[in-house]
């Protein structure tokens, strides 16, 4: 199942990781957060017209709420309960904007940015004349670019490379539709995401006839072997730099 509305027609594509920066032919290490200088250098190397920002899952927290049977009437009342529903399941304490979809009945996904985070990047565009068209987790791009071929339950790691060869990231699996989203900020190496994220994981899919038949990474181009199949994504065609 694809997002459709997160998932906006082809624009000029802002790739914002916690390491890097990525627009077009410009690439720049990062440390973190980007300044607004460096963000103004990116987007001066795409075209004008709609951009779509994919940004860094450590700063994109993402949850599905379950079991939502009934909810608020009106717009802003649903958008207020999903917020406060966002922050309690994530313990998060600075404000964030969320937004909701429904995946199957009863079932959500939220992602979230902080509201401090998400303005300057709105401000930024409009001082530079620059209309950002949507602003959407790398895991759910990814996500999205899989899931026309999804037709085998499987799995994503949405991967974040830290020092030492270690790794923080998003964990999606998908039997019928999204069914398990996980997310770690805390780093493991390869062995220990196999061990402690994978495998239980996966155990939980095959408890619900959901087993898993391949493992898709972005983020890694090696990964030690487990029971799954290991496809590595191409970062050329997630770019879109091959045509």
């Amino acid at each position: 199942m694809k997002f459709p509305l997160l998932a906006p027609p082809d624009t000029s594509l802002l790739w914002l990781e916690a390491h890097r920066v990525i627009a077009g032919p410009h690439r720049r290490p990062l440390g973190g957060l980007p300044s607004e200088d460096q963000l103004a250098q990116a987007l001066a190397a795409l075209p004008q017209g709609p951009t779509r920002w994919i940004v860094e899952d450590l700063w994109t927290p993402s949850v599905l709420l379950r079991d939502l049977t009934e909810l608020p009437k009106g717009a802003e009342a649903q958008e207020a309960f999903f917020r406060w529903r966002f922050m309690q399941a994530l313990a998060l304490e600075a404000p964030h904007f969320v937004q909701a979809l429904e995946v199957e009945p009863g079932c959500w996904l939220a992602s979230g940015i902080r509201e401090d985070l998400r303005d300057s990047m709105l401000s930024l565009g409009l001082r530079l004349d620059r209309n950002l068209h949507a602003l959407t987790p790398r895991w759910l791009h990814l996500y999205n670019l899989l899931a026309p071929s999804l037709a085998l339950p499987g799995l994503l790691l949405s991967l974040s490379p830290m020092d030492h060869g270690l790794f923080a990231g998003t964990l999606v699996a998908w039997g019928r539709t999204l069914c398990l989203l996980r997310q770690w900020t805390e780093p493991l190496s390869p062995e220990a995401w196999n061990e402690e994220r994978i495998a239980p994981s996966a155990a939980f899919l095959q408890r619900e006839s959901r087993t898993p038949q391949q493992l898709h990474i972005w983020g890694a181009t090696a990964w030690p072997e487990s029971q799954i199949p290991v496809r590595f994504l191409d970062e050329r065609l997630v770019l879109g730099e091959a045509r």
